[in-house]
């Protein structure tokens, strides 16, 4: 916990003074399936939506990546249910209504397609994203992110059921919280609720990962996702082919050396240059 500790401090310092250095092109409260979900846009030029991780907000998340994306994209940054600026509303949290919000959301701004990238649980949430609304879907960007519970190392699944108001309130998470949401005292709560989620073993179906569109798979050589099983996704989406007798696939897999989770996020360069290319071509 104390190297995490670290790390989330040293990224909530640097992505934040980033992000308060760019203002948004628009802001605002979307109506959406019960919430009013905010969101912001940068820049101009083809959508390109960010969904966060857990616990999250987009200055947190995507602070240094804004800058670098929206230079060529109109990027739409949201903070999903309960998060951020988000309120919390009397609705369990489920993968399927967390990606109805994101699909809500494009609605509301009538988007008819975008690039999605989904970071940990975001990175989720876009894989469902993706399943129950293939038309919304150009190309999926997927940053340490997985389709089912397996995909996590186990020692990962284990610190995962093992997260509690009380440890998360030691870390910079309860102070973004703090910061920006509409009740701070509703922290307890909101943890607890989400934590149900993500407690329960999960899987979107490897069939449903055969059929996704052009796919970018990001992960970190140490980020805690089972490599093993992050080869066993790139199979099921074409990919792990001889591309000089087969050609290549139309998704991609980047692994990048000697991050984790959580550092994984603060390799700008790297991540702006392996997502615009992905997404440009």
């Amino acid at each position: 916990m104390k190297n995490i500790l670290l790390l989330l401090t040293l990224i909530l310092f640097t992505m934040t003074t980033s992000y308060a250095q760019q203002k948004p092109t628009t802001s605002g409260y979307a109506p959406v399936n019960g919430l009013k979900l905010y969101y912001e846009t940068y820049g101009e030029g083809t959508p390109l939506v960010l969904i966060h991780g857990s616990f999250m907000n987009i200055g947190m998340n995507w602070g240094q990546l804004i800058p670098a994306l929206s230079k060529s994209h109109k990027v739409i940054a949201l903070e999903m249910q309960g998060h951020g600026r988000t309120a919390d509303i009397d609705r369990a949290y489920s993968y399927e209504g967390l990606a109805g919000d994101v699909a809500g959301l494009l609605n509301y701004l009538n988007i008819k397609q975008a690039d999605v990238v989904g970071y940990s649980l975001g990175g989720t949430i876009a894989y469902q994203l993706a399943i129950a609304h293939p038309e919304m879907i150009k190309k999926l960007i997927i940053i340490s992110g997985v389709y089912k519970t397996a995909g996590w190392l186990p020692q990962v699944q284990q610190a995962i059921k093992g997260l509690t108001p009380e440890t998360l309130a030691q870390t910079p998470l309860k102070q973004a919280y703090d910061a920006l949401a509409p009740d701070p005292s509703h922290w307890a709560a909101f943890i607890k609720k989400l934590m149900i989620l993500e407690g329960k073993d999960f899987d979107l179906g490897d069939d449903h990962i055969k059929h996704l569109p052009p796919t970018l798979l990001i992960m970190g050589d140490n980020d805690g996702s089972d490599l093993q099983y992050t080869a066993h996704t790139y199979h099921l989406m074409g990919g792990g082919v001889c591309g000089d007798l087969e050609g290549l696939p139309k998704s991609q897999l980047a692994i990048l050396p000697g991050v984790t989770h959580v550092s994984l996020m603060m390799e700008t360069a790297k991540l702006t240059g392996l997502i615009l290319p992905f997404i440009d071509k």
